[in-house]
Parts: C-alpha cells; structure tokens; sequence
C-alpha cells in the first residue's frame, strides 16, 4: 500500500516513517504541510496519516479536503490533544481512527493499517467476485435455449433491461426465474449494486416483516441490536421476491407501501429510508386467480406487474432438454476432474421422453448423478436415474388430459416400472398382456 505521513516535527515523522516502513510491502512518503499532500493527491495513496495540529492547515481541514478528492482513501487522524468531543467529530467526518501521540501510538497505529488492509483486501474479492457472478450471468451461453417457445421470453428479457420496470417471472418450480432474474439484473445498468434474492415462503410469517424492512433494537423479543431489512440491502440495486404468491395478507399490504412510497420503515422505528430500487418477483401461482380468490391484492398485484415473462416448463422446450443436459454435463465433468463424457443414443431418447416435473431443477440432479455413476466415458441409459412415479403423479394431477391419454400414461409408468415386460405389467394393472400389446401397436406407449 502507498501510505503518506503528514507530520511537521521531524522527529516525530521519522518515527511514524520507520514504524511503517517494518512492513517492506508498503511505500511511505512524508510531508511537512498539508500544502504538499494536496499536490500529491494525484498519486492517490491508500492510507494518509494526518497530525491534527498542522500550521498551515488544521487536521480537520485536510481530513475533509482528503476524503473530498479521494473518497477511497482511508485518513488515521494522529494528534497529541486527548479530546473526545474532537476525537467523535474527525470520526464522523469520515477518519478512520483517531490515534494519541503517547506509548501506544506504535500499537494503535500497526493495527489500524492493518484493519484497512484487511478491508482493502475484502473489497477487492468482492469486486472480483461480482465481476465473475456479473460475467456468468451476463453471458449470452448462461441462458440456453433455441427452441420456439423460449424466443419469446428473451425478447422480453431484452426489452426490460432498458429501464428500471418491475418484472414478474411466472412458471412452474425448477424452470430458471432465478437465473433470470440474475441475468436482468447483471446485464442491466444496476450491475455493479447488489443483487438480493429471498424466498418469502421460506421465511416464517413473524419474520418476514423484519426480514424484508429491518427492525429497530428492542423492537421485539430477541432483537437485541438494530438490523437492516433486504430492501435497504439492495438499495440502489435489484431486490428479487422468489414465491411471490405465497405472501399473508397483512405482509401483503405493508409491502405495497413499500412499492408506492419507495421508502422503507425499520419494524418499530419511525424514521423513513428512501430507496432506489428494482423489484423482480417470481412465482409458480397463477395471480389473476389468487386475486379472484382474494388471496392475492389486486393494487399489489398491478404493482409487480410490470413485464411478465413466463418461463414453459421443461417439456415443452424439445431438443433443449439435450441441449441443456449437455451443459450441465460438461460443467459438473470440468468442476469435478471428471473425463469428458458423452451421451449415448438411448440415454438422450430417454431424456427426450421424460416429462421433468422438476423441470432444469430436476434434470441437473438426473445429469450430474449420470456423470459419477458412468463406467466409462459414455452416459448410457441404465445412467439416468429418473424417478418415474413422481413423473406420473405430477401430470395426473397437473394435466388436463383425456381418458385415453391418462389411461396411456398409467400404462406406459408400469411399463417403465418392469423395465419393458409386458407380462409382469399387465399382471400388475389386472388386464389381459394382448391390451398392453395393442396399445404399443398403436404407439399409444413403449417398450
């Protein structure tokens, strides 16, 4: 780190100077006046140590005109007058720390660098860690899909990253709203301000208020200090409400407020904290119902809705199934040191004919298991591990399918279940084997 010593007793500037100077890591440059750190400001140090007492200008003074030019650079404010009303006022003004002249001086100050090192280094892997996440989700190859139902939705996406709109991410369980709502976010010009994700189902009734707003401390049994809710976290950013339709009521209308007034309230305080902020929600419910059902607010509703972009389940999406199994193989096979492996012909008809009730969610589960339990460097079918019976129950429940498809779905699960035999299927259902074999004529199921 580059650290500058403004000091005018020369003594007392040689002893700051070889204190530092024990770190060989770090560069220290001394002046005498504040005059001759103003004309070096150019060289933007990390850290200026400032006497309180300068002739030319007082500590103060250079403190502010410091933290003025260069807002990122850390001020350790050392003086020979123990005051605290001056101590709270320089700390206020932004120094960060205030240091006697006295015995301790040496200790005091090695571990104020060293906390300012240490948060220097803290930001600087989030800077980078926000890059990588920005990079990844910004990426045109994080999102995959080619087929025709998945073009509509990133017109859509294109289209909401040129303003600040709400969008409301609508769609079955394990289709991506997350990674969508990541991908609006990094790609939009609020990128470099926090994403914040909550799962309100998650988060039980009586703390979800304080989750979402902060609370003040003794605002309620057990909050012992003050705490930030979400929103204020990601002021300035984007706030992304996963289960959007599982909310109470009465949480229902506190938000509202939250959305109308774009100010947030700590629960049991009474000073308002204006926000800039972008709502993203998602939800697997269908709204228009919930607000017939008077379950959902209608005004909340309108509030979110913004653009709604609604994601099909996986089974509607075609050859994307392979496409994105693909991608999921070859990152979990590159994270893991795993040889690069491929799909077998089998292996990819037998994803192409599961219906994914779990949708991405559920074939990333399938694909990475595939990948440690293969022999060798094919995936065959005997690989996927699918879970047949969930499949079934999902779309008896799900569907809006005739007799005759139901019926096929039912015989095609204890077909699956037997591994193909006709005769132990049949046994299974009470029918007649000639019933089944009619039925994989017709190609109404498969062996």
């Amino acid at each position: 780190m580059l650290i500058f010593i403004v000091e005018d007793d020369e003594w007392y500037q040689e002893l700051l100077k070889y204190h530092l100077e024990l770190n060989p890591d770090d560069e220290v440059k001394c002046f005498s006046a504040g005059s001759e750190l103003i004309k070096n400001f150019k060289h933007k140090p990390d850290i200026v140590c400032l006497d309180y007492s300068l002739p030319e200008y007082t500590g103060d003074i250079l403190l502010k005109k410091t933290k003025t030019e260069l807002p990122e650079t850390e001020c350790i404010v050392i003086s020979g007058q123990e005051d605290v009303g001056t101590a709270i006022g320089l700390l206020r003004e932004g120094a960060f720390d205030y240091i006697l002249k006295d015995n301790e001086t040496k200790e005091r100050l090695w571990s104020a660098v060293n906390k300012i090192r240490e948060n220097k280094s803290l930001k600087k892997e989030l800077k980078e860690l926000r890059q990588k996440v920005s990079e990844k989700y910004t990426n045109p190859k994080s999102i995959l899909g080619e087929h025709k139902s998945m073009q509509g939705v990133f017109k859509l996406v294109q289209k909401s990253l040129n303003s600040s709109i709400n969008v409301c991410l609508t769609g079955e369980t394990g289709t991506g709203k997350e990674v969508f709502a990541q991908h609006i976010h990094y790609s939009s010009e609020r990128s470099k301000k926090p994403f914040v994700a909550v799962n309100v189902a998650a988060i039980p009734s009586e703390l979800l208020e304080s989750e979402l707003f902060g609370h003040e401390k003794g605002a309620f049994t057990g909050a012992s200090t003050t705490r930030i809710g979400k929103f204020e976290e990601a002021n300035g950013g984007t706030i992304f409400l996963d289960e959007i339709g599982e909310l109470d009521l009465p949480i229902q209308a506190k938000l509202l407020r939250v959305l109308q007034e774009r100010e947030v309230t700590k629960v049991g305080g009474n000073k308002s904290k204006k926000l800039d902020i972008r709502v993203i929600s998602a939800t697997n419910k269908n709204l228009v119902e919930e607000v017939s059902a008077r379950t959902f607010r209608q005004d909340l509703y309108f509030r979110l809705y913004g653009v709604e972009i609604h994601l099909p389940p996986l089974r509607e999406r075609g050859n994307d199934i392979i496409l994105i199994a693909e991608a999921i193989k070859d990152k979990f096979c590159e994270e893991n040191n795993l040889e690069r492996k491929s799909f077998s012909d089998s292996a990819k008809e037998k994803l192409k004919n599961h219906t994914f009730p779990g949708n991405v969610r559920e074939l990333k589960a399938i694909v990475e298991l595939a990948c440690v339990l293969a022999e060798n460097e094919q995936i065959i079918d005997e690989d996927l591990q699918i879970k047949t019976s969930l499949n079934l129950e999902f779309e008896i429940k799900s569907g809006e399918l005739t007799l005759k498809e139901y019926t096929s779905k039912i015989v095609q699960h204890y077909l699956d279940n037997a591994n193909g035999n006709v005769i132990k299927a049949a046994g299974k259902l009470g029918v007649g084997k000639s019933t089944i074999y009619r039925m994989i004529n017709a190609n109404e199921v498969k062996i």
